[in-house]
């Protein structure tokens, strides 16, 4: 299992990932009820601290009880948000960095298409990728990219099939 190492630790206003405590990854796992709760708490305080304006500005309290404040520009803090609310929510995520060089199927995986449709996506060259050896890789990005660009196709598609059904009183 994955692990995080968190700290409070502060060095010259940044905060520092290292030494502490480790504390257990959400990766391959749900939330426990202790963690879907805390995590709807937070999010509801967090809410209220919320800026929509522009950056919000929250103070966080470390061990010995010292406060440090931290700004969130409003792009992280929607993303800290969303983690709040699949959490909340009891679902489970996995983070995977844009640059990530994926497998054929954990691409596959993501798309949720079995592997040998993603091999002939690739074939197709739908997807851009590339080789390490004789494996296929796909870099994160580039999976979300046809990603987006399948489901916008897919919501066209169902539009057209919407204004068929209404056009002909199918409904």
């Amino acid at each position: 299992m994955t692990t995080i190492r968190k700290t409070n630790k502060v060095q010259s206003g940044k905060i520092s990932m290292h030494a502490a405590q480790e504390v257990s990854a959400l990766k391959g796992r749900l939330p426990t009820q202790i963690e879907v709760s805390n995590a709807a708490q937070l999010r509801q305080i967090m809410a209220n601290q919320l800026n929509p304006d522009g950056d919000t500005v929250i103070s966080l309290s470390g061990k010995e009880g010292k406060t440090e404040k931290v700004t969130l520009t409003p792009a992280l803090a929607a993303s800290f948000m969303d983690l709040l609310r699949l959490v909340s929510d009891g679902r489970g995520f996995e983070l995977i960095p844009l640059d990530t060089m994926l497998t054929t199927q954990d691409a596959a995986d993501i798309l949720n298409v079995s592997r040998p449709h993603l091999i002939k996506l690739l074939g197709r060259d739908d997807i851009e990728h590339g080789f390490v050896g004789r494996h296929r890789r796909i870099k994160a990005s580039d999976l979300f990219a046809y990603k987006e660009r399948r489901d916008q196709e897919r919501a066209k598609q169902l539009e057209k099939i919407a204004a068929f059904d209404v056009e002909n009183d199918l409904l």
